[in-house]
Formats: C-alpha cells, structure tokens, sequence
C-alpha cells in the first residue's frame, strides 16, 4: 500500500514523524543534508532514506540536492515553516512534562488510619517539612483496612495502620507502639475499683467501640478472643469523637487508643480503669506499602521523619 494512501480506518493520511521535521529544519539551517545528519547524530545516508520517505509521505518534493548542498524548494521552505512550528511545540511539549514530572516526583499521597492521622501525622509533617520542604503530602484518613485497600489499589504510596495484622502483600515498617485504654465517665463503677479489670469482665460488658476493619477494633477483638470474644456494643463509630463524650457522659465504657483519650483523662473528663496484663491491649503502628513497589522519594523523607530522623531507607518487610 502506498504511504500517500488514506487509512480506511481514520480517514486520515499518515503523520510525518517528528525526527524527520526536525531533520527538515536542519536542513534549512546548515544548508546540507549532511551538516544536519551530523548536528542530529544521525548517518548521512539514514538521513537521505528519512527525508526520502517524508517525500513521499507528503507527496511533495522538498529538496534540490547537488555538490553544493541541498536547498530547499519553494515547497520546502514553506513545509520547513510548518515542521519548525510543530518541532518548537514538540520540544515545550517536552519541556513542560518535564516540569510537571517534577511536581509530581515531590507529591506523596499518604493514607493513615484515624488515630494515627489524628494524634501523630501533624507532628511528623511539620518534622517532614523541615527536612523536605519540597515535598507535598495528601492524606487520606481512614481505618486500618481502608488504608490497606487504598494501597492495593494505588490510591496511595504510602500507609500508616493500626491493626496488628499487615497483609503478606505488604512490606511494614514499625514507627511507633500504642495501647488501648478502657476509659469511664467518673461516676461509672469502675473508675472506684481496686483491683484490675479481668478479660472475662471486658469481654462480658457491652462497650463503646470503633467500628470492625479499624485497627482499635481489631486488637481488641484478639486481646478477647480467649474469652470468647466482645460482647454486642452499645455503640460502634468510625471516629472517636463521639465515642468519647458518650463514655464521658456515662452511656458505657469505652476502649479507645490512649493517644486518642490523653487529654480526657488528664483534665478528669474520663478515668482509665486498670487492666489484667494478660489481656494484650498493646500494638505496634507500622508503616505500610506494597511488595515490588518503589517507594518514591518523598515517602523515603517521611519515614525517615517518623522514625526520628534515622539515615537510610527503611528495609523492606522489617519485622516490629
């Protein structure tokens, strides 16, 4: 088939290709087709063959040649015109890619499950823009397994959960431990007992809880396990806020993580109630971010602010 000929399926003719406009231009501004083969690198008989083929594919003839030089044709100098106008754009086509890769190399979308995002993000971003002030962060908060979902579906670089299970399709990092505290209003019976609390009374009592798929959750329903589990809560909410007030008020107990209730119980709004330490109320918080994925550099700069300025890159898959 001829290259002149119209595709069937576009109805249009063949596009020039970008190289040999560029070589079209050279022409015209050395005045030889071999001075512009050398300016661009290229041999002078490759570059005979590429302007013999924009030739036919534009079906003009474009350049004399002799042992002088090539000069361009009338048609030439005006197709030069419209190549130079399509190589200039090329090249800020390039150039503002460039640029915008740039942007893009220094945002960080970040996912983070609530506690974290609420009683530690803040502190390690302004940690982070000390040593990384180029580097914009998104944050998207939500729970342990909306942020392991969000990374599966690369809605995000990078995790930060709760729950003491991280996915074998997850690379972990440890950057901190948390506990949870199990908080009462000051007239509930048990801000006044004496002794600890047991698994099997935690286990028995109908409770303030976050709701399933949070890391808060999760770790209090395998601390029970060996009492067979939570009883039915009287509330179950996906922020803390409100699980706060509603213990503070005296609705029922609460389990919350201690960063979340630290200021309650130091201004006397809730009283934490001692517990067995057989029931395991302690995790780990990790960083989390998926297997054969590379973390990018701004992500590399917020681990490293979390983790307290250590040197280097977390290893992939550390263990807490």
């Amino acid at each position: 088939m001829s290259e002149r000929a119209t595709s069937p399926e576009s109805g249009q003719r063949p596009l020039p290709d970008l190289q040999s406009l560029q070589l079209l231009v050279m022409v015209a501004e050395t005045g030889s087709l071999g001075r512009a083969a050398a300016r661009l690198l290229i041999s002078q008989p490759s570059a005979s063959a590429r302007m013999r083929t924009l030739e036919r594919r534009l079906g003009l003839h474009l350049l004399d040649r002799s042992t002088a030089g090539s000069r361009l044709t009338p048609a030439g100098a005006v197709v030069t015109d419209w190549a130079r106008a399509v190589v200039e754009q090329a090249a800020a086509l390039v150039e503002g890619a460039a640029a915008l890769r740039s942007r893009q190399d220094d945002r960080l979308q970040v996912a983070a499950s609530l506690t974290i995002a609420e009683e530690l993000m803040p502190g390690w971003l302004v940690t982070l823009r000390d040593s990384a002030p180029q580097a914009h962060v998104g944050l998207t908060v939500t729970n342990s397994w909306g942020v392991i979902e969000a990374l599966r579906r690369t809605e995000c670089d990078l995790g930060f959960v709760e729950g003491p299970r991280v996915p074998d399709d997850l690379h972990r990092s440890a950057v901190g431990h948390d506990r949870l505290a199990v908080v009462v209003s000051p007239g509930h019976p048990w801000a006044h007992r004496r002794s600890a609390l047991t698994g099997r009374e935690l286990a028995d009592m109908p409770l303030l809880l976050r709701e399933a798929g949070s890391g808060t959750r999760e770790t209090l329903e395998r601390a029970l396990r060996p009492y067979d589990g939570i009883a039915v809560p009287v509330l179950e909410l996906g922020s803390t806020a409100p699980l706060r007030s509603a213990a503070a008020r005296g609705l029922a107990p609460a389990v919350l993580s201690a960063l979340a209730v630290r200021e309650d119980l130091d201004n006397g709004r809730l009283v934490e109630v001692e517990v067995d330490p057989a029931v395991r109320l302690h995790r780990v918080l990790h960083a989390v971010w998926p297997k054969g994925r590379e973390l990018p550099e701004p992500a590399l700069h917020l681990l490293r602010a979390v983790r307290g300025g250590q040197r280097g890159a977390p290893q992939p898959g550390e263990a807490p």
